[in-house]
């Protein structure tokens, strides 16, 4: 019975051992010294789970326990020190996922990266405690393809937003950030994560939106967190009587476009006289700036319209607004008619 004490006690030093390290080490932020904790908090729990087996076979000898075997204590052991390895690869996985994500690369492929080492290491835990069982690889195997038939028939939908959810990784319609909408259905938003399952989105006034990743295999989505320009699209009415001032001031706006360093002179320019409207001769404005960033588009727009307002005012124009001109037929007064009628007569 010594012998288990004496076992039990280096155990439980051990184990105090790799805790202090683990303790001394964990604020670091070196990958080194992280890994180095990850293992100490490992092996210093594992340490305590040693120490708590050695204690239950003395009780089991001491106490003649025939209720509780070795056996279950060494499965349940053995299934702490698993889950207890699995939680601290998911926490180091998770480390290098946030820590490529902060390098600037891809979040939507650091993600997608990160789930299946996940996966794989559940279905590594799941086939070796199979095999501690006694359950061989094609036992498993077997069972689990009866298991996907139910599953399949079961949760269809399920298996749709997961197969759908690996097609948008392959596909990359939008990436985690990106601005989309849907003219199908009432989605806009930025991106923020894409799961196995769902995609959230976050809405313009903050709304978390979670659409089923089976919902972007039957809509159109729009993209515009991927466009290169914003466009600028107006048109100015003048009124009738500046007919005769339309050409300058076409012309002084064209080159106001053109000097402006916000507009990109690589797209389509256009300002046109086009239209002659009921109260209204209208100007198409159209150019597209540098920028995509709203906030900076809606001050190119701006400067834009202010030097448009300038420009007609300075040629002594002004904007048109609807209105309508009505002409009055008069009659002559009755004086007049009577006076007529007695001359006739």
């Amino acid at each position: 019975m010594t012998k288990y004490w004496i076992a039990a006690g280096i155990i439980l030093l051990l184990t105090i051992v790799a805790f202090a390290v683990w303790f001394m080490i964990r604020r670091k932020r070196t990958w080194a010294r992280s890994i180095i904790a990850h293992i100490a908090f490992v092996v210093s729990m594992c340490g305590l789970i040693m120490t708590f087996r050695q204690i239950a076979y003395m009780l089991l000898g001491d106490y003649k326990i025939t209720a509780i075997t070795p056996d279950l204590i060494n499965t349940i052991c053995a299934f702490a020190m698993a889950l207890l390895v699995m939680q601290q690869l998911f926490q180091l996985i998770n480390r290098l996922t946030h820590s490529q994500i902060n390098r600037g690369n891809d979040a939507t492929t650091a993600r997608m990266i990160a789930r299946i080492l996940k996966l794989a290491l559940f279905m590594i835990l799941v086939l070796l405690f199979g095999e501690h069982f006694g359950i061989g690889l094609s036992g498993l195997l077997a069972f689990g393809g009866l298991g996907g038939v139910a599953i399949g028939i079961a949760g269809k939908d399920m298996l749709s937003n997961l197969f759908s959810g690996v097609m948008l990784y392959f596909d990359r319609p939008f990436s985690i950030g990106d601005w989309i909408s849907s003219p199908d259905r009432n989605i806009e938003g930025t991106v923020v994560e894409i799961g196995w399952r769902l995609t959230k989105i976050t809405t313009f006034d903050h709304r978390p939106l979670y659409v089923p990743n089976a919902a972007f295999s039957t809509i159109s989505v729009e993209n515009p967190g991927r466009m290169t320009n914003r466009r600028i699209k107006t048109t100015i009415a003048l009124r009738y009587e500046d007919a005769d001032k339309l050409a300058p001031v076409i012309n002084d706006i064209r080159a106001m476009l053109k000097a402006n360093p916000k507009i990109d002179q690589k797209q389509t320019t256009l300002v046109y006289f086009n239209e002659f409207a009921g109260s209204s001769l209208n100007i198409l404005i159209y150019c597209f700036t540098k920028t995509t960033v709203w906030a900076e588009w809606l001050d190119a727009q701006q400067e834009i319209y202010l030097k448009i307002v300038d420009i007609v005012h300075a040629h002594g124009a002004d904007f048109a607004f609807t209105s309508e001109t009505l002409y009055i037929q008069q009659d002559k007064p009755a004086k007049e008619e009577s006076s007529e009628v007695k001359s006739v007569s």
